[in-house]
């Protein structure tokens, strides 16, 4: 991944079967779905379709996405669900 692009970096949360969610960054979202779509962007979420965008957060840089991509994985899922307000029921997954 190239840190000098004029790309807008984001971090993103897929919403998957069975209510499962999904983080990761791209620097082209569109591209990044339609990956995701066609089963190429990851494993798990080919494992868990449908699925649905729920929210995206712009970040400055590759560097900036990373670590807040890093630091949202390793929060439990009640407190994701709180910090990223996605308002999604606490009892399913």
């Amino acid at each position: 991944m190239d840190e000098s692009s004029n790309e807008d970096w984001c971090v993103y949360v897929l919403k998957c079967r069975n209510n499962f969610l999904y983080i990761g960054l791209t620097n082209n979202i569109d591209r990044r779905l339609k990956q995701h779509e066609q089963g190429t962007g990851s494993k798990f979420v080919r494992s868990q379709r449908p699925f649905e965008l729920v929210k995206t957060i712009p970040c400055k840089n590759a560097k900036q996405a990373r670590s807040l991509e890093y630091n949202l994985k390793k929060l439990k899922r009640s407190k994701k669900i709180e910090v990223l307000d996605l308002g999604i029921e606490m009892g399913k997954r």
